[in-house]
C-alpha cells in the first residue's frame, strides 16, 4: 500500500501527539513537519515525530493530508495562503474555536477543509509533550461539515476514528457557544486564580499550602499565553458572556456567606454536585 503523506504544520503537544496515534495505527504514513521554531522541528525529527522538515507551506501543497495544530490567528493566515491544493487534498484544522476559522477559509478551497476541535490537551507544550493517548476516547468536534467536500469529509471521520476519537458534529457557531462556557471560560478563571494568590501570597505560602485543590483549578494557568490570547479574541463576546454569568454565581456566593445565609449557601452548592451526574 503506498504511503498517505501527511502534513503537521505546528510541532507541539497536538501535532506531535497525532503523529504518535497515526503511527500507531499501522497504517503507512510519511510525515512532513513545518514550524516557526527551529528548535521544535529539530525535536520532532529527533524524537520521529516527523520524517521530513519543509520551511514554507507550499512545500506541502502536494500531500494528500495537512493537520493545522497551531495558535486559531495562524490557521487563518495559514489557510489563505495554501495554493495548487492536490485534487484530493484533505486540510484539518485543530482549532479551538471554529466560527472566524469556517468563514475565513477562501472559498476556492473551501471543500478541502475540514474545521475540528479535539476535545484534549494538556497545559504542556512543544514537541516533547507529545503523547501517545492524547487523542484516544476523547471528543472530537467537526463543524459546517456540509461546507467540506464528500472525500475529505469521509478522509477526516477515518482519521479520527483510527486513532480513537469519538465524533460530535456542531454548527461552528453553536461550538463557540458551547467552548466559551466549557473551555474558554475555564482557562481564564484559572489565569485568574494564579494572579490572585501570587499577588496575596508569599512563594513559601503557596509551596506549603497550596493543596490538590488549588492544583487542579491552577493548573491549566501554566497554558501557552500567546495561543490563549488569539482564542479569546476570536471568541471575545461568548467568552464575555459566559464570565459575566460566573461572576453572577459568585456574585451570589459572596452575598450569603456576607449574609451568613448557610442553609442557602448548603443549597447553592449541591446544586453545583449535580453536574457529576452528567460528566
Amino acid at each position: 500500500m503506498q504511503k498517505k503523506t501527511i502534513g503537521l504544520v505546528g510541532l507541539g503537544l497536538m501535532g506531535g501527539s497525532l503523529s504518535i496515534a497515526l503511527q500507531e495505527t499501522q497504517k503507512p504514513y510519511y510525515f512532513i513537519g513545518l514550524d516557526h521554531n527551529p528548535s521544535h522541528c529539530k525535536e520532532a525529527l529527533s524524537l520521529k515525530l516527523v520524517d521530513e522538515i519543509v520551511t514554507d507551506i507550499s512545500d506541502l501543497s502536494q500531500c494528500d493530508i495537512i493537520f493545522l495544530c497551531i495558535p486559531v490567528d495562524g490557521i487563518i493566515s495559514v489557510a489563505k495562503q495554501f495554493t495548487n491544493l492536490h485534487p484530493k487534498c484533505t486540510i484539518i484544522d485543530l482549532g479551538s474555536t471554529k466560527e472566524k476559522i469556517s468563514n475565513a477559509i477562501p472559498t476556492k478551497i473551501r471543500k478541502h477543509f475540514v474545521t475540528a476541535h479535539p476535545m484534549t490537551g494538556t497545559e504542556k507544550f512543544g514537541p516533547t509533550a507529545a503523547m501517545a493517548n492524547l487523542y484516544q476516547g476523547k471528543v472530537v468536534v467537526l463543524c459546517d461539515l456540509e461546507k467540506s467536500g464528500t472525500y475529505q469529509q469521509n478522509v477526516a471521520q477515518t482519521l479520527f476514528e483510527d486513532i480513537g476519537m469519538k465524533l460530535v458534529y456542531m454548527d461552528a457557531s453553536e461550538h463557540d457557544r458551547h467552548a466559551a462556557f466549557i473551555s474558554h471560560m475555564p482557562h481564564a478563571i484559572s489565569y485568574a486564580l494564579a494572579n490572585s494568590v501570587m499577588e496575596q501570597e508569599a512563594r513559601e505560602s503557596i509551596i506549603a499550602l497550596a493543596g490538590g485543590g488549588f492544583k487542579d483549578m491552577s493548573r491549566i494557568a501554566k497554558s501557552s499565553p500567546n495561543m490563549w490570547e488569539d482564542v479569546f479574541r476570536q471568541n471575545k463576546e461568548n467568552l464575555l458572556e459566559a464570565i459575566h454569568t460566573f461572576q453572577s454565581e459568585l456574585k451570589k456566593c459572596q452575598k450569603m456567606v456576607e449574609n451568613e445565609e448557610w442553609d442557602r449557601l448548603n443549597t447553592w452548592m449541591s446544586k453545583a454536585n449535580t453536574l457529576h451526574n452528567i460528566l
